[in-house]
């Protein structure tokens, strides 16, 4: 009998971009009994609320991927919400988790929490070794702290918790709102659109010379479900790519693959963010099989097919 077959499984941030494709890829594991709670129905921020999500849903297996999340823009426009927010609810749904007796607790960190002049690529020992980039580091500490609560709880309660570090992801189902998204789906949209409207040039933030690494987010859900089964050690695991591409390369890739065509104006006011980033994922693979299969230009064409399907679905509804 598989692993998953007879296990409940309770996962947070299951209605959104990452939680959708870990509930696929529990599902293909033969996993038959999910609980994906929205906030609505359970506010995390509220001890009470945690504690009641595990009397109603009975977990073994806690997979905690909620987070109040977004680009630098929202990062800067909201350093007390997403530090507080993020913080409290991991805070509250590993004690609640402590308390009811779950078998098991995944967390998933964030890349933001390395530090900001870190050595590339990111090796988990240098986690500690500095303060985190300054737009991100409210959201980057919050969930920092969650591995320091997992760890301490391991020690003095035997809780068995692991937490995983992925790079920034992207792929289909993303949000690709300019005000709250992420790089590339912004981008996407910025270059799709400014196409369809014949735009002479279009405005990208910063220098472009920062590196990022960018994760297909199937390639994270695989990621996540072979941790939840496999892996038992306290000590967090990357999740990457290993390809490390500059701000600026990237818009030229997302301006090849929409036929953008225009001039890109780089508008060196706004921050670059952290200057590289780019992970070590050895431990991962060395410790639950795991490494990344999809390429950044494979990963990029299934967006964008995504979200030009997703624009026709929508022109398509208004018409009616």
């Amino acid at each position: 009998m598989g692993f998953w077959e007879n296990r409940r499984v309770v996962l947070t941030g299951g209605n959104g971009f990452l939680g959708s494709f870990v509930v696929e890829k529990l599902r293909a594991a033969g996993c038959r009994e999910i609980s994906t709670p929205h906030s609505r129905e359970y506010d995390l921020r509220e001890k009470s609320e945690a504690l009641r999500l595990y009397k109603d849903a009975r977990p073994d297996i806690f997979i905690h991927l909620a987070a109040v999340v977004g680009g630098i823009g929202a990062n800067r426009a909201n350093p007390g919400r997403f530090f507080y927010d993020n913080a409290v609810m991991g805070i509250n749904a590993i004690e609640a988790g402590r308390t009811a007796g779950v078998e098991k607790f995944v967390c998933a960190g964030t890349i933001c929490s390395y530090p900001k002049f870190t050595p590339v690529p990111f090796r988990e020992e240098n986690f500690w070794d500095g303060y985190p980039e300054e737009t991100n580091a409210p959201y980057g500490l919050a969930k920092k702290m969650l591995l320091v609560q997992l760890q301490a709880y391991r020690q003095q309660y035997g809780f068995k918790g692991i937490y995983l570090t992925p790079v920034n992801l992207y792929g289909p189902r993303d949000n690709f709102d300019l005000e709250s998204s992420h790089v590339i789906p912004a981008l996407i949209r910025k270059c799709w659109e400014a196409k369809q409207a014949r735009a002479a040039e279009i405005t990208a933030w910063g220098t472009g010379s920062a590196t990022r690494e960018f994760l297909y987010v199937e390639d994270a859900a695989e990621a996540i479900v072979l941790a939840a089964e496999k892996y038992e050690k306290p000590d967090l695991v990357n999740l990457g790519s290993g390809e490390e591409i500059s701000i600026r390369d990237l818009l030229e890739l997302i301006c090849s693959l929409t036929g953008y065509q225009g001039t890109v104006r780089w508008d060196a006011s706004k921050p670059d963010g952290q200057p590289r980033r780019c992970l070590d994922t050895s431990r991962a693979l060395a410790e639950f099989g795991w490494r990344a299969k999809t390429t950044l230009r494979e990963g990029m064409q299934k967006t964008l097919l995504w979200f030009e399907e997703e624009k026709g679905n929508k022109s398509r509804t208004q018409a009616i």
